[in-house]
């Protein structure tokens, strides 16, 4: 199985729970070889089977390559796919990037689909065997809008909306579905003690553990009769309304107490 963006964060533990669950290893990395050969070093150590193949998911050329080599690296077949590399770059809509949007639409939407495509021509072509999973990681941010990081929700809701109709184009071949985490890591120019206040602005007001968004993903990939839909693994985030992204939420309060 191959994660985009496996190499660090979200990615890594991504990596990680695969791994634990048996399955074989492709981590996708642009600039970050060196974490990426330590994370498949990892999975060696512990009786597992990774390899590393590095590609810039903004070119179709690259994509079509990660994904044949993806293809040739896995030995018994290439079985799911997370799409988890993502730019995650702040603008807002009046302080607009027109060359933001389309890089973040190029990794964090164009990419995802293209790679669905080649993955259904891939399993098509083996007919007979079981459909691959195709995994796409969203963001709780679509089911709870705030106009902060304009040009990146903009496209992590058009992967959203392509979920049940991928799954639809791409059937039988390939079931299509998507996790929607919450804040689970340090984003953007958030600083640690913002971090640790904001990770519990859930209804659980607990924080949420990354172990659970990753083996979500396992769950996904395993389980042949899911397609067409998007799990939320936020202890209820989504179901916070805030009229601006959590980070700037936890600096307004922490402002209002001083």
């Amino acid at each position: 199985m191959l994660v985009t963006g496996g190499a660090k964060r979200l990615g890594r533990a991504f990596c990680l729970a695969f791994a634990q669950a048996g399955w074989n290893v492709i981590c996708h990395y642009q600039s970050s070889a060196q974490e990426a050969d330590q994370i498949c070093g990892e999975i060696h150590q512990q009786g597992g089977h990774a390899v590393s193949l590095g590609a810039d998911l903004s070119v179709a050329t690259e994509r079509e390559s990660l994904l044949q080599s993806a293809i040739q690296a896995a030995d018994q077949g290439l079985d799911a796919v997370v799409n988890n590399a993502s730019v995650f770059e702040p603008d807002s809509g009046i302080a607009f990037s027109s060359e933001l949007l389309q890089l973040q639409l190029q990794v964090n939407l164009v990419a995802p689909l293209h790679l669905g495509s080649l993955l259904a021509q891939y399993a098509k072509s083996r007919s007979g065997e079981p459909a691959p999973a195709l995994i796409h990681v969203l963001d709780q941010k679509v089911y709870n809008l705030n106009p902060d990081y304009f040009s990146y929700t903009v496209s992590k809701l058009a992967l959203e909306r392509s979920v049940a109709l991928q799954a639809q184009a791409l059937a039988p071949h390939v079931r299509v579905t998507a996790i929607a985490p919450g804040l689970v890591f340090v984003s953007g120019p958030q600083s640690v003690d913002n971090f640790e206040r904001a990770q519990s602005l859930n209804l659980m007001r607990s924080p949420i553990d990354v172990g659970d968004v990753a083996r979500s993903a396992v769950f996904l990939a395993e389980n042949a009769s899911i397609t067409g839909t998007t799990l939320c693994v936020d202890k209820g985030q989504h179901l916070v309304p805030l009229e601006r992204d959590v980070m700037f939420v936890v600096e307004q309060l922490t402002r209002s107490q001083i």
